[in-house]
C-alpha cells in the first residue's frame, strides 16, 4: 500500500487479487444504490427503455452467475427463469410485482459467492467456454474477469444516474470523498455554468 496525493494506494502483488479486488468495488457501489429508497422508487423505471435500480442488481447477479461459474464448469444450482427458452426479452432487467426484493438480494449474494469462489480457485489461465459468444467462446478466467468488471462497472454507473435523479445522492457509496462538497445552491450554479456554455456553443 503507498500514499499518493493524500490518497491511499492498495498496491497488489498479484493481478488476480487486483481484478478480484476491483470487481468486489463495482459490486459495492452498485448494490449501495438500493440503499434508504422503498420498493417502488427500486423498481420503477427512469429511462425511456425502463432502467431501474433493482432491475440493474438482478441483471448483474444473473450475468455473474453465468461468466464465473457456468463459464468454467462450475453451473449454479440456483432457478433464474428470465432465461429460460419461454421467457420473455429482457426479464432479466426488471422485477415483476411477485417476485421479492429480498429474494433478488439472495441472488445477488449467492452469485457474489459463486463467483468469488471460482475466481479464488482457478488460475488466470484457466479455460473456459462461453457458449454465447459463439466461436469466440474460448476465453481464460483473465479475459472473463475483465470482462465482468467492465460490465459491472457499466451498470453501476448507470445506476448512479438513476440514484441522482431520485433524491440527489451522488458518488459510488454514500459519503464518496470523490464528489466535491457543494449544498443545493452551489451545485444548481456549477450546472447552470455547464448550461451556459454548451448555449454558447450551439449559439455560434
Amino acid at each position: 500500500m503507498s500514499v499518493a496525493g493524500g490518497t491511499v494506494v492498495v498496491m497488489d502483488a498479484d493481478p488476480k487479487a487486483t481484478l478480484h479486488r476491483y470487481l468486489r468495488r463495482q459490486r459495492e457501489g452498485l448494490l449501495d444504490k438500493l440503499e434508504g429508497l422503498d420498493e417502488y422508487d427500486v423498481r420503477r423505471p427512469l429511462t425511456g427503455t425502463g432502467t431501474n435500480l433493482l432491475g440493474l442488481v438482478k441483471h448483474v447477479a444473473s450475468v455473474q452467475v453465468g461468466y464465473l461459474g457456468e463459464v468454467f464448469g462450475r453451473p449454479s444450482p440456483w432457478a433464474m427463469p428470465w432465461y429460460d427458452d419461454a421467457a420473455e426479452p429482457d426479464a432479466d432487467l426488471w422485477v415483476p410485482a411477485d417476485e421479492s426484493r429480498a429474494s433478488v438480494l439472495d441472488l445477488w449474494q449467492h452469485s457474489a459467492e459463486h463467483a468469488d469462489a471460482t475466481v479464488e480457485a482457478l488460475p488466470l489461465d484457466a479455460v473456459g467456454d462461453v457458449p454465447w459468444w459463439g466461436e469466440h467462446g474460448r476465453v481464460t478466467l483473465h479475459q472473463v474477469l475483465v470482462h465482468v468488471v467492465a460490465e459491472v462497472a457499466r451498470h453501476a454507473g448507470h445506476a448512479d444516474i438513476l440514484r441522482e435523479q431520485l433524491d440527489g445522492r451522488t458518488g459510488m457509496v454514500a459519503g464518496d470523498a470523490n464528489v466535491p462538497d457543494r449544498d443545493a445552491q452551489q451545485w444548481a450554479a456549477f450546472r447552470d455554468r455547464i448550461e451556459q456554455a454548451a448555449r454558447d456553443v450551439a449559439g455560434r
